[in-house]
């Protein structure tokens, strides 16, 4: 029997059973205090007939068999995006921002120097790289950027999808909804380096402060409070030393080899995209950020010079497009004096490691028009790089 309210036609349920309350439009009260049992029906008819397009879509999209239920057979309600995505399985855990931060900080105090002014900037020029790595942004694929430094070529949003870190996705949007911008300019802007008033909103505030807390959340750092003289202020002591002394031994890798072949090992896993080339962009930015002596304080000064010496190396010759274009073939042959040897074998992990970075580039799917997009993507890595080398030359 049915009934007309207002121009709208239902049908009564059959009876209730006993102890059920009966809501006041005569239907079973399923979203408060009774739940159906598994496999009733309501009304004659079944949950997925019942609320038939959501529920086929739903089965389509996934499949009922791929859904978690629990031991009586219901489904469970999840959050797709919180499950490990194909791009977790081949990202590190840590962020280029937040491993250039951790050689930054100090261990058991848990702040940086009062006297780092370089780190700002190269956080986000990190951030740029970090969204390079990640297939987000890449160059303008236009033939007459190559007339422009790589500092001065156009960037653009490519894929817009979230990446998870609030970081990135505040520049992803900001870079999405604005016009186009060189690598340089976007670097300027969100570290605030501009006449524009109109264009200070581009600026990324407490960026630090924002990492170091993520850093907290993933279970690398920890908050305590410190006074310093009359102000008390939040400090992110270390509580995993694991994840710093990862990005330790891969910096010591690059920099410290004493043998032709590139210490594979203490690079990032294997199934991490770009991996050597990541490991360079780390080191380099960690240099810019004028942080990377904390990871060769135990050298010897003479080893900490060396060090040295090899990452500026890396930086000029990962500055440009194609990495290492113009790098000299590596020298053979005994020399002549005592430091000829040492010279030859540092020349040959130079060039291991740019063949290391040369087969990433051209490793992976799509053929030739995959080729070509993945070069766009590290060409932008040049270009923060050399953003990074031209501010190292200017201090």
């Amino acid at each position: 029997m049915a009934t007309t309210q207002s121009g709208l036609s239902r049908r009564r349920g059959g009876p209730l059973p006993a102890g059920a309350q009966s809501s006041h439009n005569g239907t079973a009260p399923f979203a408060h205090g009774v739940s159906s049992p598994p496999g009733a029906s309501l009304n004659g008819t079944s949950p997925t007939q019942r609320f038939g397009g959501v529920a086929a879509a739903a089965s389509g999209a996934g499949g009922a068999s791929s859904r978690p239920t629990t031991p009586a057979g219901h489904r469970v309600a999840f959050d797709e995006r919180d499950l490990e995505s194909s791009e977790d399985q081949i990202m590190p855990k840590l962020t280029l921002m937040e491993e250039v931060l951790l050689l930054g900080l100090k261990d058991k105090q848990g702040y940086l120097s009062f006297w780092n002014d370089n780190i700002s900037y190269t956080l986000r020029g990190c951030i740029v790289l970090e969204l390079a790595l990640r297939h987000r942004i890449a160059m303008v694929r236009d033939p007459n950027r190559r007339r422009f430094p790589l500092a001065d070529r156009y960037i653009e949003v490519v894929d817009d999808r979230l990446t998870g870190e609030v970081l990135l996705d505040e520049a992803l949007k900001m870079m999405k909804i604005s016009e186009r911008m060189s690598v340089g300019t976007w670097i300027d802007l969100m570290s605030g380096e501009t006449w524009n008033v109109m264009k200070i909103g581009y600026q990324l505030k407490q960026v630090r402060e924002r990492l170091a807390k993520g850093l907290v959340d993933k279970g690398v750092l920890r908050t305590e409070k410190r006074n310093f003289l009359l102000f008390d202020m939040a400090t992110h002591p270390v509580s995993d030393p694991t994840f710093k002394d990862d990005v330790l031994r891969r910096t010591l890798g690059l920099l410290t080899a004493r043998t032709a072949a590139v210490p594979t090992s203490d690079l990032y896993g294997e199934r991490v995209r770009y991996r050597t080339i990541r490991a360079v962009s780390m080191v380099c930015a960690a240099f810019s950020a004028n942080v990377l002596e904390n990871a060769l304080v135990h050298l010897s000064y003479d080893a900490r010079e060396a060090a040295f010496a090899k990452c500026d190396e890396l930086l000029a010759e990962f500055s440009q497009w194609p990495f290492a274009a113009f790098r000299p073939p590596t020298a053979s042959g005994g020399g002549i004096g005592a430091g000829s040897a040492s010279a030859n074998v540092e020349n040959a992990n130079l060039a291991e490691i740019n063949k290391l970075a040369r087969g990433e580039m051209t490793s992976g799917e799509g053929g030739a028009e995959g080729q070509t997009q993945r070069e766009l993507h590290l060409e932008v890595v040049a270009a923060v790089l050399e953003v990074c080398r031209r501010m190292d030359s200017l201090l």
